[in-house]
């Protein structure tokens, strides 16, 4: 699809710039695909966790720490009331924590949180690779290992790698998580590229069940009522043409399934009336320092979901943290244009 529609196009001469903002994908095309492995509702199936948003972390540091520490923490999250924790998109097989380790002692925490909780949880693990055959042996042997879910960097890796992996996924009962490392390269300069919208688009084709969407108000960009979009083109069945939110087309999925949108970075505690208005119930709400960040360290957060001092010492560290910046990704008003002329 891309090598016709944005291939050598982009390159030519006569162009100064050019960028797709949207397109319609019509039904037809849309049914040769067998999109996320699993879905929403599946998902919400698999883990029988219903009516809320899902709740996640991003391990910090992102590297430095070794396997056993990294376990560690991820045993404490997914204790103190956590779904999933997740690797982050460089956390992959360095010398001071290679992958086949990271996978051991992260499961071993997933199990135990899960016989201490009575609670089904999960570790995004990292399967990009260098090439699709390391990529599907990280995949099989967290299927050995029995984690409900993997991770992959669906651009850095490529969309014929994610695909193989989504259907991996599919006929293993593995969910797959979409991280969108390198998309601002693609989609973040207003003249020339794609738009986002497309990329979430030809990610639901692709196959995954979440993906990173941004969060409106953290430290990533987007603009509320585009975000919300696309958003809406990752879970919804049947979209309407809506241009005061970029969707210039009306899309139909026929009945491919919803991607989860994942909010994360740069958000904590003070986010999260904002995010559960902005994103609703169908969503994971991923903090990373907001979680692991706490004065008294990570144990502490399983009592301090209730009111107590934790809570408060909680709130006073990162009430002053912000990401008040204009977003780049604006839609274009008649003034602007006006401007432009």
């Amino acid at each position: 699809m891309f090598t016709s529609i944005v291939g050598n196009v982009f390159g030519f001469k006569a162009l100064r710039a050019l960028r797709l903002e949207d397109l319609r994908i019509p039904t037809a095309y849309v049914k040769t695909f067998d999109g996320p492995p699993h879905g929403i509702q599946v998902e919400r199936d698999k883990l029988n966790k219903y009516g809320r948003p899902l709740l996640g972390c991003t391990i910090k540091p992102k590297l430095g720490l070794s396997a056993k520490n990294y376990g560690r923490a991820c045993y404490e999250c997914l204790r103190g009331g956590l779904d999933f924790t997740k690797d982050d998109e460089n956390v992959n097989s360095q010398p001071f924590m290679r992958w086949r380790d990271r996978f051991l002692f992260c499961a071993e925490a997933i199990y135990k949180a899960q016989a201490e909780t009575g609670e089904i949880k999960g570790h995004y693990l990292n399967a990009t690779a260098g090439n699709c055959e390391d990529m599907m042996k990280r995949a099989v042997f967290a299927r050995e290992l029995g984690v409900p879910i993997v991770m992959h960097d669906y651009l850095t890796g490529g969309f014929t790698a994610n695909t193989s992996l989504s259907q991996y996924c599919r006929d293993n009962g593995l969910l797959l998580h979409i991280h969108r490392a390198m998309h601002a390269v693609i989609d973040r300069q207003k003249n020339h590229g794609m738009h986002f919208r497309v990329l979430a688009k030809a990610l639901r084709m692709s196959g995954g069940d979440h993906i990173h969407s941004g969060t409106v108000v953290g430290k990533l960009e987007g603009e509320r009522e585009i975000t919300l979009g696309f958003v809406d083109l990752l879970r919804d069945d049947f979209i309407e043409k809506d241009r005061s939110r970029g969707i210039y087309f009306t899309q139909d999925w026929v009945s491919l399934p919803g991607v989860l949108p994942v909010a994360s970075g740069g958000i904590h505690v003070w986010h999260m009336p904002a995010l559960t208005e902005i994103f609703g119930d169908d969503s994971v709400l991923q903090f990373g320092g907001g979680t692991l960040g706490h004065p008294w360290g990570n144990e502490i957060i399983r009592e301090a979901t209730k009111w107590s001092p934790e809570l408060a010492a909680a709130c006073e560290v990162w009430k002053e943290i912000k990401f008040e910046f204009q977003a780049m990704d604006t839609l274009d008003t008649d003034k602007d244009k006006d401007k432009k002329r």
